[in-house]
């Protein structure tokens, strides 16, 4: 997955604190910075602010149009080819929305850690819940054949998992993996490789699950992690470590969702 003597590297700092990372088709990364309300991009080395005013936006992601998809204070957001946005998921019974990912079928699943609810927006347009077992859900990931839903449980401190329905609803949903440490963090954005493996920002760095949830190691990073995403064509690690991003090199590539 990842040579022993990875080199993390840090490729931007200074912020408050960083989430959602996502790699653009067009060749740059944005990430939230929560507490600026901003939402930055970076591009060969150069940082700039993408949007002012993002609404505490936290998880991001792109729809196969390009589009960005972020998880806003309360509610869920598409910004259009126009810079219009677009509300996925708002009102009342939407309160904190924290992550989301986008599948394949054209439907988004996002967690909202407050209300300790999983939905999924439909296609068609329709906001509901499809899982209701987590105590604070976080991180949101598919797995490389869509086909199982992977949550981080921040509450509990572990990984749990569930089968997608045809009709996109959520079932038997699982405990995958645990993340018990005396270290600092808990289980916060995940992500899948095309092996099936799942790595998850947890404490003192990525923990490395194999697709039966076995440990497989640890990259420690300077900074406790907050998220992660693929990088340029799906290959190698980006990551959102509290005030910086990093990046690592991995020997898989990531799995396609956008």
């Amino acid at each position: 997955m990842v040579d022993l003597n990875v080199k993390v590297e840090k490729v931007a700092a200074g912020f408050a604190f960083t989430e959602g990372p996502v790699f653009s088709r067009l060749g740059y990364l944005l990430f939230s910075d929560i507490p600026a309300k901003r939402i930055m991009k970076w591009e060969k080395g150069s940082v700039s602010v993408f949007r002012e005013n993002s609404n505490g936006a936290n998880g991001l992601t792109f729809d196969h149009q390009g589009r960005l998809l972020a998880c806003e204070a309360n509610r869920v957001t598409r910004t259009e080819k126009d810079g219009s946005i677009t509300v996925l998921a708002g009102g009342a019974q939407i309160q904190h929305p924290n992550d989301l990912v986008y599948a394949i079928d054209g439907s988004v699943y996002f967690s909202d850690l407050p209300a300790k609810i999983v939905y999924q927006v439909t296609r068609a347009g329709e906001v509901r819940p499809v899982a209701r077992d987590c105590d604070r859900p976080n991180g949101v990931a598919l797995a490389p054949n869509q086909q199982k839903l992977y949550v981080a449980d921040s509450g509990q401190r572990n990984v749990r998992v569930y089968e997608v329905a045809g009709d996109g609803v959520l079932r038997n949903g699982k405990v995958f993996a645990e993340l018990k440490s005396e270290a600092q963090g808990v289980p916060d954005g995940l992500k899948t490789d095309e092996e099936g493996n799942v790595w998850v920002a947890g404490p003192t760095g990525i923990w490395v699950f194999d697709r039966d949830g076995r440990h497989q190691g640890t990259i420690a990073t300077p900074e406790v992690p907050s998220n992660c995403n693929w990088g340029e064509g799906f290959h190698g690690l980006y990551v959102t470590a509290r005030t910086s991003v990093y990046r690592l090199h991995t020997k898989v590539n990531g799995t396609r969702t956008y």
